[in-house]
């Protein structure tokens, strides 16, 4: 790998360590990103979509009967999984794709766990009249197969990758080779804060709504700030999006990870728990790494949460103590998921379930004039036959 700037844009971590096939590209989309993030007509045209066709701002919940239940402090509920296909993802292709047209582009690429990122793409890909393939592994276009009509459904190609563990790594390292063939007419949309500069920046930005709006609507809900705010952690774009409004506050801050089951062995996806300091695909962050340097295989119930890495920013704030981070298992996450459904009427997706978990173990500790804000990144349609299988094998 050649760096192109290895210049840490979160402490010690980020930079762009990548091909050299990859740096004029990466230029490219950096300076067309900073030509436009604070433009009057580029922000207007980005916030009308928003409005008009994800539906934000979307509400902050309180669930009463979930706070009631656990008996101590009050948890609000992000809703992002009322967004226009049911979930954050969405926040940020409109406005990458928004990007892809001010550089010319014609077509779009991009890589998908769960499948929510690939559905959010070719939604604006669609939108907007672009070509647009998505690279998913094969295990996981196994367990997200209503995702994948969706894609398809929306006109995109997808491509199943048979490499390695065949699941978000190895789609991300597909989805990155498949840029490299095709730079000149192709923008490849990152779905998470993740990979070489100016990736993790330019998700944030485009995620920030999620923070901005949730601190105004609790200030209109209580008059003050929230106690704490939980998110679940894989690459770490609605984590990133909601605390970025709060890092300057006196507000605790909570990223959840999976531990798939158990972080004693080696069926987890706990990075922040686990890992170590390195390079993993263009970015200097922490990982899980084999011994021998290789990248750990990574495992967890959620298709969105087993990713063997983790944004920079995350890096960065765990290893200054500003945010801490945990790990709730899959049978964590399932029990937060049935919890929330039969109590409040919503469905999660398994990913925004271990933030539930985290909360269901954080509220009773509190007293409760306390609150907490979850941030709720995605509905549970797609994970309803994982749910079944489950909770009938555990039976």
């Amino acid at each position: 790998m050649q760096t192109v700037d290895n210049t840490a844009q979160y402490g010690q971590f980020g930079g762009a360590y990548v091909p050299e096939a990859l740096q004029a590209a990466l230029k490219e989309v950096e300076e067309t990103f900073e030509r436009y993030k604070d433009d009057e007509a580029f922000l207007r045209e980005y916030n009308y979509y928003l409005k008009q066709y994800v539906g934000r701002e979307n509400p902050l919940f309180h669930a009463e009967r979930l706070s009631n239940a656990l008996g101590g402090a009050q948890i609000f509920l992000k809703r992002e999984d009322l967004n226009h296909t049911g979930a954050h993802k969405i926040n940020n292709t409109i406005g990458q794709i928004l990007l892809a047209k001010k550089m010319g582009k014609k077509r779009i690429i991009a890589e998908t766990g769960a499948g929510q990122h690939g559905v959010a793409t070719a939604t604006a890909a669609a939108l907007f009249g672009m070509e647009c393939v998505i690279y998913q592994g094969e295990l996981d276009t196994e367990r997200q197969r209503l995702n994948v009509f969706r894609m398809e459904l929306l006109g995109a190609k997808v491509v199943s990758v048979k490499d390695g563990t065949r699941t978000l790594k190895d789609a991300v390292d597909a989805a990155i080779g498949a840029w490299i063939e095709n730079i000149d007419d192709t923008f490849y949309l990152l779905g998470s804060a993740v990979g070489p500069h100016p990736y993790p920046s330019m998700v944030r930005h485009f995620q920030s709504v999620i923070g901005k709006e949730a601190k105004k609507q609790i200030l209109e809900h209580t008059g003050n700030l929230p106690d704490c705010l939980i998110a679940c952690v894989g690459g770490g774009s609605n984590a990133i999006g909601l605390f970025s409004a709060f890092l300057d506050d006196d507000v605790e801050i909570i990223g959840v990870e999976a531990a798939g089951e158990g972080v004693s062995g080696k069926r987890h996806a706990a990075t922040l728990t686990k890992g170590k300091e390195g390079v993993i695909h263009g970015m200097k962050t922490i990982s899980l790494f084999e011994p021998d340097g290789s990248v750990s295989d990574v495992y967890s119930i959620s298709a969105g949460l087993d990713y063997p890495g983790v944004g920079p920013e995350h890096a960065h704030l765990h290893k200054t103590g500003r945010v801490t981070y945990r790990a709730a298992t899959d049978k964590e996450a399932i029990d937060a998921f049935t919890k929330l459904s039969r109590l409040e009427g919503i469905i999660p997706a398994i990913e925004s379930a271990h933030a539930i978990a985290e909360a269901m173990r954080l509220a009773p500790t509190m007293s409760p004039d306390k609150t907490i804000i979850v941030n709720l990144s995605g509905r549970g349609d797609k994970d309803v036959e994982t749910v079944e299988a489950y909770l009938k094998n555990t039976k």
